[in-house]
Protein backbone atom coordinates (compact mmCIF):
# COMPACT_ATOMS: atom_id res chain seq x y z
CA UNK A 1 0.00 0.00 0.00
CA UNK A 2 1.15 3.00 -1.20
CA UNK A 3 0.90 6.53 1.33
CA UNK A 4 0.88 8.46 -2.04
CA UNK A 5 -2.61 7.55 -2.55
CA UNK A 6 -4.67 7.69 0.50
CA UNK A 7 -2.97 11.74 1.37
CA UNK A 8 -5.35 14.50 1.82
CA UNK A 9 -4.46 17.77 0.00
CA UNK A 10 -6.26 19.46 2.20
CA UNK A 11 -3.78 18.15 5.12
CA UNK A 12 -1.01 18.10 3.83
CA UNK A 13 -0.80 22.17 3.92
CA UNK A 14 -1.63 22.03 8.03
CA UNK A 15 0.63 18.89 8.57
CA UNK A 16 3.88 20.75 7.09
CA UNK A 17 3.62 23.35 9.05
CA UNK A 18 3.18 21.34 12.40
CA UNK A 19 6.40 19.73 11.54
CA UNK A 20 8.41 23.20 10.84
CA UNK A 21 6.79 23.94 14.29
CA UNK A 22 8.03 20.67 16.01
CA UNK A 23 10.97 20.51 14.52
CA UNK A 24 12.43 23.58 16.15
CA UNK A 25 11.29 22.27 19.74
CA UNK A 26 13.96 19.93 21.13
CA UNK A 27 14.26 19.59 25.00
CA UNK A 28 17.34 19.94 26.85
CA UNK A 29 19.35 16.84 27.35
CA UNK A 30 19.79 17.84 30.79
CA UNK A 31 15.62 16.93 31.14
CA UNK A 32 16.40 13.19 29.84
CA UNK A 33 19.06 13.31 32.27
CA UNK A 34 16.84 14.58 35.05
CA UNK A 35 14.25 12.14 34.13
CA UNK A 36 16.00 8.81 33.87
CA UNK A 37 18.14 9.75 37.44
CA UNK A 38 14.40 10.16 38.82
CA UNK A 39 13.29 6.61 37.84
CA UNK A 40 16.43 5.06 38.87
CA UNK A 41 15.52 6.61 42.24
CA UNK A 42 12.26 5.54 42.34
CA UNK A 43 12.70 2.11 40.87
CA UNK A 44 16.18 0.64 41.99
CA UNK A 45 17.79 -2.21 40.51
CA UNK A 46 16.81 -5.47 42.06
CA UNK A 47 19.48 -7.88 43.12
CA UNK A 48 19.20 -11.77 41.69
CA UNK A 49 18.29 -12.72 45.27
CA UNK A 50 15.23 -9.59 45.31
CA UNK A 51 13.86 -11.36 42.20
CA UNK A 52 12.82 -14.63 44.02
CA UNK A 53 9.77 -14.64 45.52
CA UNK A 54 9.14 -15.65 49.18
CA UNK A 55 7.25 -18.67 47.80
CA UNK A 56 9.90 -19.65 45.69
CA UNK A 57 12.65 -19.32 48.62
CA UNK A 58 10.34 -22.05 51.10
CA UNK A 59 10.43 -24.91 48.14
CA UNK A 60 14.22 -24.47 47.20
CA UNK A 61 15.00 -24.48 51.01
CA UNK A 62 12.77 -27.53 51.60
CA UNK A 63 14.51 -29.43 48.61
CA UNK A 64 17.89 -28.43 50.23
CA UNK A 65 16.85 -29.87 53.38
CA UNK A 66 15.63 -32.92 51.99
CA UNK A 67 18.21 -33.38 49.98
CA UNK A 68 20.83 -33.14 52.35
CA UNK A 69 18.71 -35.16 55.12
CA UNK A 70 18.43 -37.99 51.72
CA UNK A 71 22.69 -37.76 51.88
CA UNK A 72 23.02 -37.84 55.73
CA UNK A 73 20.84 -41.04 55.67
CA UNK A 74 22.64 -42.47 52.67
CA UNK A 75 26.44 -42.21 53.32
CA UNK A 76 25.69 -42.55 57.36
CA UNK A 77 27.30 -46.09 58.33
CA UNK A 78 25.25 -48.96 59.79
CA UNK A 79 24.34 -47.76 63.16
CA UNK A 80 26.00 -51.15 64.77
CA UNK A 81 29.49 -52.92 63.63
CA UNK A 82 28.95 -56.36 62.20
CA UNK A 83 31.00 -58.09 65.24
CA UNK A 84 29.18 -56.07 67.81
CA UNK A 85 26.15 -57.50 66.49
CA UNK A 86 27.24 -60.89 66.83
CA UNK A 87 28.40 -60.43 70.06
CA UNK A 88 24.81 -59.27 71.34
CA UNK A 89 23.39 -62.53 70.47
CA UNK A 90 22.91 -63.26 67.10
CA UNK A 91 25.51 -66.28 67.49
CA UNK A 92 26.27 -65.89 63.81
CA UNK A 93 29.82 -66.62 63.08
CA UNK A 94 32.60 -64.13 60.80
CA UNK A 95 34.40 -65.70 58.27
CA UNK A 96 37.78 -65.58 58.44
CA UNK A 97 38.38 -67.84 55.28
CA UNK A 98 36.23 -68.22 52.01
CA UNK A 99 33.12 -69.91 52.51
CA UNK A 100 33.43 -72.23 50.00
CA UNK A 101 36.63 -73.39 52.00
CA UNK A 102 34.81 -73.60 55.26
CA UNK A 103 31.78 -75.65 53.25
CA UNK A 104 34.81 -78.39 51.84
CA UNK A 105 36.07 -78.84 55.33
CA UNK A 106 35.27 -82.10 56.44
CA UNK A 107 34.81 -82.30 60.16
CA UNK A 108 35.54 -78.85 61.74
CA UNK A 109 35.99 -78.61 65.22
CA UNK A 110 34.99 -75.46 67.98
CA UNK A 111 37.32 -74.44 70.41
CA UNK A 112 37.07 -71.51 73.10
CA UNK A 113 39.90 -69.47 72.98
CA UNK A 114 40.84 -65.70 74.68
CA UNK A 115 41.56 -63.14 72.03
CA UNK A 116 43.31 -59.68 73.17
CA UNK A 117 40.50 -56.66 71.85
CA UNK A 118 43.51 -55.17 69.54
CA UNK A 119 43.62 -58.39 67.33
CA UNK A 120 39.68 -57.43 66.49
CA UNK A 121 39.77 -54.12 65.32
CA UNK A 122 39.91 -55.34 62.19
CA UNK A 123 36.44 -56.98 62.21
CA UNK A 124 35.02 -54.02 63.77
CA UNK A 125 34.67 -54.57 67.45
CA UNK A 126 34.90 -50.61 69.20
CA UNK A 127 38.49 -50.46 70.84
CA UNK A 128 38.98 -47.42 73.11
CA UNK A 129 42.45 -46.49 74.98
CA UNK A 130 40.68 -48.07 78.37
CA UNK A 131 40.13 -51.57 76.88
CA UNK A 132 43.06 -51.58 74.51
CA UNK A 133 44.38 -54.17 76.80
CA UNK A 134 41.16 -56.22 77.62
CA UNK A 135 41.07 -59.93 76.09
CA UNK A 136 37.67 -61.24 74.58
CA UNK A 137 36.25 -64.39 74.98
CA UNK A 138 35.62 -66.18 71.58
CA UNK A 139 34.58 -69.32 69.78
CA UNK A 140 36.58 -70.33 67.15
CA UNK A 141 35.83 -72.90 63.94
CA UNK A 142 39.16 -75.09 63.54
CA UNK A 143 39.99 -76.31 60.41
CA UNK A 144 41.51 -80.22 59.81
CA UNK A 145 44.73 -78.65 59.52
CA UNK A 146 44.30 -76.67 62.42
CA UNK A 147 43.73 -72.88 60.53
CA UNK A 148 41.04 -70.66 62.03
CA UNK A 149 38.04 -71.10 59.53
CA UNK A 150 35.80 -68.48 61.48
CA UNK A 151 34.68 -66.87 64.37
CA UNK A 152 31.79 -66.32 67.09
CA UNK A 153 32.55 -63.87 70.16
CA UNK A 154 31.08 -64.72 73.04
CA UNK A 155 31.75 -61.86 75.43
CA UNK A 156 33.00 -58.34 74.43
Amino acid sequence: MQTDDTRDPRLDASLEALRGALADRHTPSSVEDTLMKAYARQYPKRRWYQRISLPQWGLAGGLASAALAATVFLLSPPSVPQAQAMAQGSGAFIALEPLERIRREPEPRIVETIIARTALAGLGVPITPETAGDQVRAEMLIGADGQPLALRLSRL
